[in-house]
């Protein structure tokens, strides 16, 4: 059995994408998934399969879909993949609650970071397949726009932390 972190995007978030937690634990049990635990609110949740990343991606978009009558963006990482994320942080120096990691489905193009708009004082850096973030002065009144990260989620280096940490917990089960 493999660990998965799957990371929802734009789950719960200012009132719109609503779907409980007890819901998305249950989704990913009726996709066969084990071991189902979520973390918080906007869409972060860790299992166990037998099933390659691909393959839990596509199952638990579908099931997603078939919940919420729309497509809803899923980005998955194994709990080794995860780990590395949090261990490659450039901005490790900086308050982990002003560093996000936005989770992207493929590898950022590499002049994804000269197409961003409006950096006044965030500093960013390209990952295997995330785009680190620095809020200098915080996330509420930056205007950043990355368009090399629209598709992506982002989790702040907190929730990262503690997703890494829950699936190593169930990584070899």
């Amino acid at each position: 059995m493999t660990a998965f972190v799957a990371l929802l995007r734009a789950v719960n978030v200012g009132g719109t994408g609503k779907l409980p937690m007890a819901t998305l634990k249950s989704l990913c049990e009726d996709c066969g998934f084990a071991d189902v635990a979520t973390y918080i609110a906007s869409g972060n949740v860790v299992f166990t399969a037998r099933k390659s990343e691909a393959a839990v991606q596509k199952a638990l978009v579908a099931a997603l879909a078939g919940y919420a009558g729309k497509p809803v963006g899923v980005l998955v990482r194994t709990a080794a993949e995860m780990a590395a994320v949090l261990a490659r942080n450039p901005f490790a120096e900086a308050p982990p609650n002003r560093v996000v990691a936005i989770f992207l489905d493929a590898p950022p193009p590499a002049d994804g970071l000269a197409r961003a708009s409006h950096v006044k004082d965030e500093r960013l850096a390209l990952g295997t397949r995330e785009i680190y973030v620095h809020y200098g002065d915080g996330m509420a009144d930056s205007r950043l726009k990355i368009p090399a990260a629209a598709a992506g989620t982002a989790r702040n280096i907190n929730t990262v932390a503690r997703l890494a940490q829950m699936a190593a917990a169930l990584d070899g089960r």
